[in-house]
């Protein structure tokens, strides 16, 4: 039995959005019984676990000698982890990866979980109210260790996850006075009854001095998606166009059983939604690997490589180091990522300008790109031209590549498969001139004057090139 792409790809997506719409009809317009007060901190619903080498240490509002037994410092930073919606009532695995992996790198900080199951462990419309409760609760902390050890909501990072997201924007919007909680990420805030809403009824920037969000999964199916697909940050990555994650396809199902065993059909399900937190826990392992992402007006223009510039601030940094900057309105960058950890890849842009007409119906395209670089080589790449070709036009594409290659010093074209024009041929022969060959074999470039052949690969030398590097753009 055959079963398509599309098929495959509707199938784990409704995994994961079943539950959700067999209980929006019933969920709608009740409302949750959970409610707190100024009066009752002592009994909040959230409890906040502060992250130590030997464990968790549980700090209880206005008890405070649970912050001196629990070592809370509150001369440094605090970053708090704000974990999502809960199908089995227990906190994920990537939780204490994350808790990790910030005090690793960064030891002078304090890092406490907020655990919300009591709220999250719901059927989701109810869990998507309660974001609310938990974003109160979390103020009422941050608002308490104010008044008690002086400790400035300024240094105070929310990093939330799914629904986490928003518990950590309402947190922002609760908190009293004027000054705000310093930053809040959000890691794929999630979709469903948030998408379309107003900044009040979700993340927003608003919310905190800097927000930025991590779209890694807004594919729509039936009108939902499992991440928002809108901005709600000061700056918003997409990466990989935000819809979907490669190594995130329900064809790699074996591979995740081979390394999480039967968990790993629920990881597959959960993959590119989850991948938002992977990346950020990457930004702060691999300090010399950060992915850099590129403001772009959408994916498509991206994947032309038209992007690829950082001038007047127009990339950032994904993940813990970004460049902290306010924007009077939000900005969407996009970056491509490997299916792993490390994720960052290098970004080329490449530009092609076929020189003479083409008789006949436009060519499907078909080329392959070797590139030689002052580090290493890349060889027989693909490149993605997503148009069919025709004469006297300029195509523009982005390719990226795992390690850096360095410099470029030489381009190998080849092109396979279809006929080329026996109609440019002259005009090839003007740029080089000493190749002798059969004209219905080849067709140049004006951009980078290399040669294209159907069975075997030329490349010009500096003798016979324009400049090789005019039309090359290289991005990190």
């Amino acid at each position: 039995m055959h079963i398509s792409r599309n098929a495959l790809q509707s199938f784990q997506f409704l995994l994961i959005m079943t539950v959700v719409t067999n209980f929006i009809s019933e969920a709608l317009g009740s409302q949750s019984e959970h409610t707190t007060t100024k009066k009752d901190q002592q009994n909040l619903y959230t409890k906040f676990r502060l992250y130590t080498d030997e464990g968790n240490c549980q700090i209880f509002v206005n008890q405070l000698e649970t912050l001196d037994k629990c070592s809370f410092n509150a001369s440094l930073p605090l970053v708090m982890i704000v974990h999502g919606w809960s199908v089995d009532g227990i906190l994920e695995s990537w939780i204490w990866k994350m808790a990790a992996a910030l005090k690793s790198q960064h030891n002078q900080m304090n890092v406490i979980i907020a655990d919300w199951l009591t709220l999250a462990h719901q059927h989701y419309p109810i869990a998507v109210q309660n974001t609310r409760t938990t974003g109160q609760e979390i103020a009422q902390f941050l608002e308490w260790l104010e008044e008690t050890v002086q400790f400035s909501r300024s240094n105070a990072h929310l990093i939330g996850y799914s629904l986490g997201a928003h518990v950590s924007g309402f947190a922002g919007s609760f908190i009293n006075g004027t000054k705000k909680i310093g930053r809040i990420t959000g890691l794929d805030p999630a979709g469903p009854l948030f998408e379309g809403m107003s900044p009040t009824d979700r993340l927003s920037p608003d919310d905190a001095n800097f927000v930025d969000a991590i779209h890694t999964f807004t594919k729509q199916h039936m009108g939902l998606s499992v991440g928002i697909k809108q901005p709600v940050a000061h700056f918003d990555f997409y990466p990989n166009g935000g819809t979907f994650q490669p190594g995130c396809h329900i064809m790699h199902v074996y591979n995740h059983i081979a390394q999480y065993g039967i968990a790993g059909i629920t990881q597959t399900v959960k993959c590119a939604h989850e991948r938002s937190v992977h990346l950020f826990i990457d930004s702060l392992l691999h300090k010399d690997k950060q992915s850099t992402a590129y403001w772009c007006t959408d994916i498509n223009a991206f994947n032309k490589g038209l992007c690829l510039s950082c001038k007047k601030n127009r990339c950032n940094t994904l993940g813990y180091n970004i460049r902290q900057e306010r924007l009077p309105k939000s900005r969407r960058l996009f970056l491509k990522t490997r299916a792993h950890m490390p994720f960052k890849v290098y970004h080329y842009q490449f530009k092609i300008h076929i020189i003479n007409e083409i008789q006949g119906k436009p060519m499907a395209p078909a080329f392959t790109m070797s590139l030689a670089g002052t580090k290493k080589d890349a060889n027989n790449l693909h490149i993605p031209l997503v148009e069919s070709i025709t004469g006297n036009k300029t195509y523009s594409f982005l390719i990226t590549l795992d390690t850096d290659i360095g410099d470029l010093i030489m381009i190998k074209f080849k092109w396979e498969g279809a006929p080329v024009w026996a109609n440019i041929w002259d005009t090839f022969q003007t740029i080089i001139p000493w190749t002798k060959v059969k004209s219905s074999d080849y067709f140049g470039c004006s951009s980078f004057p290399c040669l294209f052949q159907k069975t075997e690969q030329k490349t010009c030398n500096d003798s016979h090139c324009f400049n090789p590097l005019r039309n090359f753009n290289r991005a990190v």
